[in-house]
């Protein structure tokens, strides 16, 4: 939706430079999307057991997904805000996203790796 809004839009409305901010939130919000529906699917399928008590690496699958839903809101909704606002002191907020979206990639990795620690356990 955010695509096609700055593709039809905003095109005539932004600048080279403004468009291509523009289509990197795009970018990065769709890949994140993407993320998060794998660690969604993940985490459903590793809940088979019926305690309801989450396993560790199902703590750090909901960390991840907290950490990438965060941070691509913050990331690339700044960048959003700074395109239509014109106001560039909000790319300052920018990097904050991104660190989120870090600490979602390595809590999704981690989760991952003790995940097949607690299947063979």
């Amino acid at each position: 939706m955010f695509g096609a809004f700055g593709a039809h839009a905003l095109r005539d409305l932004l600048s080279p430079e403004r468009m291509e901010t523009y289509q990197t939130a795009v970018t990065y919000q769709m890949w994140h999307a993407l993320a998060l529906l794998g660690i969604a699917i993940l985490g459903v399928s590793s809940h088979r057991d019926p305690n309801p008590a989450l396993s560790k690496a199902q703590q750090w699958l909901s960390l991840a997904a907290y950490a990438q839903t965060l941070g691509t809101l913050i990331f690339s909704g700044s960048l959003y805000l700074l395109v239509l606002l014109d106001k560039p002191i909000l790319g300052a907020i920018t990097p904050i996203g991104g660190v989120a979206m870090i600490i979602g990639w390595l809590a999704l990795a981690y989760a991952a790796l003790i995940s097949r620690h607690e299947s063979a356990a």
